[in-house]
């Protein structure tokens, strides 16, 4: 295996996870922040291009984990990449949607 391969893999888990949000708040029929905002990345976008730019995230995720070299789920070093991608993506959009959703706030109980 080369490492572009784990790099790949690593990019899919960034990209697989950065889909999740828009499809599902724009099959929500929300609005959410998107790079087609204004300004960019802070204002809210459509659900319609929401739902559209989370479903080409899938479509570049699958690219990059599926069809560039063998991706097997029973290889670790495969799903480290994978997972690595996925987790620092998660933290990094939790931190920057959660300064306009209110997720950065401590919640008094």
């Amino acid at each position: 295996m080369q490492w572009i391969d784990y790099v790949s893999y690593f990019l899919g888990g960034a990209v697989l996870t950065n889909a999740v949000p828009h499809f599902v708040s724009g099959v929500m029929g929300r609005t959410f922040q998107s790079p087609f905002a204004k300004p960019r990345g802070q204002g809210q976008s459509s659900s319609t291009v929401n739902t559209l730019w989370g479903f080409l995230n899938l479509a570049i995720g699958y690219l990059l984990v599926v069809r560039v070299g063998d991706f097997d789920l029973r290889s670790t070093a495969d799903v480290v990449a994978l997972g690595l991608g996925t987790l620092l993506m998660g933290v990094a959009t939790a931190r920057m949607f959660g300064r306009f959703n209110g997720g950065n706030a401590p919640v008094d109980g």
